[in-house]
């Protein structure tokens, strides 16, 4: 078994693909009208509108990228609209990443792929 897709609800679809397009550096997939996917790997991060439903409520916890390209993510970032809650730092368990948030408050981390922790008895530090 394995994740395939998350959905991200989105108040605005056009303000927030502007903004994955920036920070991630990849295009929209704008096959369905109402959601657009951004095919991350193995997993597809599908903004999902909101206008006309329940309304977004921020995600519980933060949706996680990997990237080589961290340096150049956190400089599209900024000037694409996310508040950068935590700035470029290496975490105690060795990751090289980021912090912030998207236009609906949604947390995100972006990890230098280099330094991913992924658990199996990796040692803490």
């Amino acid at each position: 078994m394995r994740a395939f897709r998350i959905a991200v609800p989105a108040s605005d679809l056009d303000r927030s693909r502007a903004f994955y397009e920036q920070v991630l550096g990849m295009d929209a997939d704008d096959t369905v009208p109402s959601r657009l996917y951004f095919h991350c790997g193995d997993v597809i991060v599908a903004l999902i509108d909101r206008r006309s439903g329940p309304g977004v409520h921020p995600l519980p916890d933060h949706l996680y990228f990997a990237t080589g390209e961290l340096d150049d993510v956190f400089e599209r970032a900024v000037p694409a609209g996310a508040e950068i809650t935590s700035p470029i730092e290496v975490r105690p368990w060795g990751e090289r990443s980021f912090y912030c948030t998207d236009p609906d408050r949604h947390p995100l981390c972006f990890v230098d792929a280099d330094t991913l922790f992924l658990g199996r008895g990796a040692e803490w530090r």
